[in-house]
């Protein structure tokens, strides 16, 4: 098996997935609505719906279930992750729910899918945030902290340090 990119379409796929995810993520909080409403919600209501006769891109349905129950069952360990790297007497509650959706997100990519390279996991959800809220340069910043924090950074072109010694 090699190890090539995905294809795009399943890149686009997962882009929407991550959009979605936030989505549902803010609605939960928005609405009080529990975890297995809202991913019932998006499966069975918006994906693979048009929108005046023009469908909308496919969604990676599997990753973004992940997203929101991976964020939902491990809250209390991204909220950490991320409350390290607000800013002195700052509270995650002070931030608006659709940057709080995207951190949480973030995190949970950082933190729990080794298998999403960092870059991609802050670009996707920055160009998400920047369709919401004017806090892509704070969502940017402190996603890259909380990378550094959960994952061994590699510079680019630097050659990763030999294991077990």
């Amino acid at each position: 098996m090699t190890n090539s990119p995905r294809p795009a379409a399943a890149r686009q796929a997962r882009s929407v997935a991550r959009l979605a995810a936030v989505q549902a993520l803010y609605q939960m909080e928005a609405s009080g609505i529990g975890v297995d409403a809202v991913v019932r919600e998006f499966v069975d209501h918006r994906f693979e719906t048009d929108i005046e006769g023009e469908a909308l891109a496919a969604v990676d349905e599997v990753f973004f279930e992940a997203i929101v129950r991976g964020v939902v069952q491990e809250q209390g360990e991204i909220d950490r992750a991320v409350v390290r790297r607000l800013a002195k007497g700052w509270k995650l509650e002070r931030l608006d729910a659709t940057t709080r959706a995207a951190l949480r997100s973030g995190a949970y990519e950082l933190i729990h899918r080794s298998d999403v390279p960092v870059e991609v996991v802050i670009d996707e959800y920055v160009e998400i945030a920047k369709s919401f809220t004017d806090e892509s340069g704070f969502l940017n910043a402190a996603l890259d902290a909380i990378a550094r924090d959960v994952r061994a950074f590699v510079p680019p072109g630097a050659v990763p340090p030999a294991k077990g010694g």
